[in-house]
């Protein structure tokens, strides 16, 4: 499995590797930044986020469990660059060049199943959060979050 993770992440420079390991961090702090109409996050909605990265270690996709290796493989206190962003604009950004990563250097299915788990983390924070406050339903700033997300992720 080591070989195959190698392999997954040569295919990629190291800037862009480095964007498609750090925007899953990126995407739990932006679901979980305050904002009007938001319900407050809790401990419990970035745990969520989390467990939803972890999740990405039974995708069947070797992109994915590769990157999810190298979040976990980071045990020399790496973190992202001041520059990388956390707001949802910069955030957004981030997803729309991540898709062009993608498009150059990863088969449809794995490219798939790496937007597809992005988003899941996200998902997972707003129903933590939401769910909280308001049951079942997501809060319609959290909705329209997550389908901005979808839209930069080229789900839609």
């Amino acid at each position: 499995m080591s070989e195959r993770i190698t392999t997954t992440a040569t295919a990629y420079s190291a800037t862009e590797w480095d964007l498609l390991t750090f925007l899953p961090g990126q995407v739990i702090v932006a679901a979980a930044q305050p904002a009007p109409g938001r319900p407050h996050r809790s401990v419990a909605a970035g745990l969520a986020g989390l467990d939803a990265v972890a999740a990405g270690r039974a995708f069947d996709s070797d992109l994915v469990r590769a990157v999810v290796a190298a979040i976990y493989a980071r045990d020399d206190g790496t973190s992202p660059p001041a520059a990388q962003p956390t707001d949802l604009v910069d955030v957004l950004a981030a997803c729309r060049a991540v898709v062009r990563v993608l498009d150059r250097h990863t088969d449809p299915a794995d490219s798939a199943a790496y937007r597809q788990w992005v988003q899941s983390v996200a998902a997972r924070v707003c129903r933590t959060a939401s769910s909280a406050v308001i049951g079942d339903a997501l809060a319609p700033v959290d909705r329209r979050f997550l389908d901005r997300l979808g839209d930069a992720l080229a789900l839609r």
